[in-house]
């Protein structure tokens, strides 16, 4: 089993008219989970406007530790309490950086994750020096640095990266590239 941390994401359609139950009963299961060894974190996405569809992700140290919060007993009794709040999940397991590609399978190339990535980072991480940089100038580099990133992660993970991701999907799926608009203009200069 890898020892990379691992990340279950679990989309759930709720049941019409038990929104209110079905959030109860998610805040119980992310209670749940957290008593768990390994546990390392847990979230909801609320669906768009007019879609009923969660996503709910569960982080976990190890592919071990996951598994033993989904073979517990704990687990098996909350998924049961839960009957007729939703429809069938959909489920689906990443390691590493793959938990943010997970729209993506196969997950695309680590080079291509690196540039997705980056495109998100450079940006924000340019902005915040730009507003903080002076104040933190005179700190020394690792308190400076500790903050920065503090307020940096929440804001990639949470926010920037999935909309990198989202918007470079055509490209990290490999239906776009480049060349392609490159070999269009070519073959249009030869007609």
């Amino acid at each position: 089993m890898s020892a990379s941390p691992v990340t279950l994401m679990v989309a759930r359609r709720v049941a019409k008219g038990r929104y209110p139950h079905f959030t109860r009963w998610l805040n119980e299961g992310r209670q749940l989970a957290a008593d768990f060894p390994g546990y390392l974190g847990s979230g909801v996405l609320a669906p768009p406007a007019g879609d009923d569809e969660y996503q709910i992700i569960f982080r976990f140290s190890s592919a071990d530790t996951l598994a033993t919060w989904e073979h517990s007993a704990s687990r098996r009794a909350w998924l049961a309490r839960g009957q007729g709040l939703f429809d069938a999940p959909h489920e689906h397991r990443a390691t590493g950086l793959d938990a943010w590609f997970q729209t993506h399978s196969p997950a695309p190339p680590r080079w291509k994750q690196a540039v997705a990535v980056w495109l998100a980072f450079f940006p924000v991480s340019l902005l915040f020096n730009w507003i903080f940089g002076s104040a933190l100038a005179d700190w020394p580099m690792l308190p400076r640095v500790l903050v920065s990133t503090l307020m940096l992660t929440p804001v990639m993970v949470g926010v920037f990266i999935p909309l990198s991701t989202r918007l470079l999907a055509p490209w990290l799926e490999g239906r776009w590239s480049p060349l392609d608009g490159l070999s269009r203009r070519n073959s249009e200069r030869r007609t």
